[in-house]
């Protein structure tokens, strides 16, 4: 037996029936006569064989199959809605300006070949990327943001795009004067540069073997707070440094030869990177945006974020 089609205006009136109680007040929401609405109550309890409302007094009241059939009309309404709007989004064109809010690390190589890509597939759109010094701490209704670390609560929805593996790195001039270190533990005797103070207490790494090791840290002669900064200060020699391997291979294809990683196998716990955006519907071009970060992940990001133990490079 065919189901009945269902009319968009009929399922309308009949929830809206249903929350007022009363053919006057939904007839003057709804803008059509008593009579009218009436018609449409009549024409739906035709199709579903009983009827949904009874009078008591000077009210309408649900009856059992009203109290059961006003979910399902609620769940039409609510799908017709998406669809219209589903419709809609493919009939607008993706346009305007669209701001991405990026961490340092992720800005230069990655981010910069997601915008390219996305101006490229989007000739009617801008991109301003903007970086992020700090987490994002509240809402922000107007930007698209990814993020390299922990993350606490901050009113955007939060996506994970994978995580980076973190390893110990030295210029090999570096090692020929002072030596490769064995194991953790000699790394005290070592100079280390520090970023951002996040090693003041000693930097933890972990092995498949052996678990996980607490060192204290060499002397640290030079403090940065940028990323690429660090980066050049290791890959100049003047100390080991803690660098995601995925930085660190980025770096080695422009400048092979100025770093090697340090006490393979062991690393530090992988940093995740976060896809963040404002709830409810978004206008076209954050969506793409959105698609396009998603798409143009790398697979390194993905392994490290699935696997138990993250990949070094050779």
């Amino acid at each position: 037996m065919n189901s009945p089609a269902f009319d968009h205006a009929t399922l309308a009136a009949f929830v809206d029936v249903m929350n007022s109680g009363s053919l006057t007040l939904s007839g003057r929401r709804l803008g059509i006569t008593k009579s009218t609405l009436s018609r449409r109550l009549s024409q739906l309890e035709t199709q579903l064989g009983q009827p949904v409302l009874r009078r008591q007094g000077n009210r309408l009241l649900p009856t059992e199959a009203g109290l059961l059939f006003v979910e399902y009309a609620r769940d039409m309404l609510r799908l017709a809605e998406q669809s219209s709007l589903a419709l809609d989004d493919l009939r607008e064109a993706v346009s305007g300006e669209v701001v991405v809010k990026v961490h340092p690390v992720l800005s230069r190589g990655w981010m910069a070949t997601q915008a390219r890509a996305f101006l490229d597939q989007h000739p009617q759109t801008s991109v301003s990327l903007r970086l992020l010094q700090a987490a994002p701490a509240g809402p922000d209704a107007q930007a698209v943001h990814v993020w390299l670390g922990e993350l606490s609560a901050c009113g955007l929805r939060q996506e994970s795009l994978g995580a980076l593996a973190r390893g110990v790195y030295a210029h090999p001039d570096y090692l020929r004067r002072y030596g490769m270190p064995a194991h953790p533990s000699e790394i005290a005797e070592h100079t280390w540069v520090d970023l951002l103070g996040d090693t003041d207490a000693g930097v933890t790494l972990l092995h498949t073997v052996h678990g996980e090791y607490h060192t204290a840290l060499g002397r640290s002669r030079l403090r940065v707070d940028q990323h690429t900064i660090h980066a050049d200060a290791i890959a100049n020699g003047q100390g080991l440094g803690l660098m995601p391997h995925w930085m660190a291979e980025q770096r080695l294809k422009h400048h092979p030869g100025t770093l090697m990683p340090v006490l393979q196998p062991w690393h530090a716990a992988p940093l995740p990177v976060t896809l963040l955006y404002p709830h409810g519907h978004l206008p076209g071009r954050l969506r793409a945006m959105i698609e396009q970060l998603r798409a143009g992940t790398p697979a390194a990001w993905q392994r490290v974020k699935d696997a138990s133990t993250p990949e070094t490079p050779h």
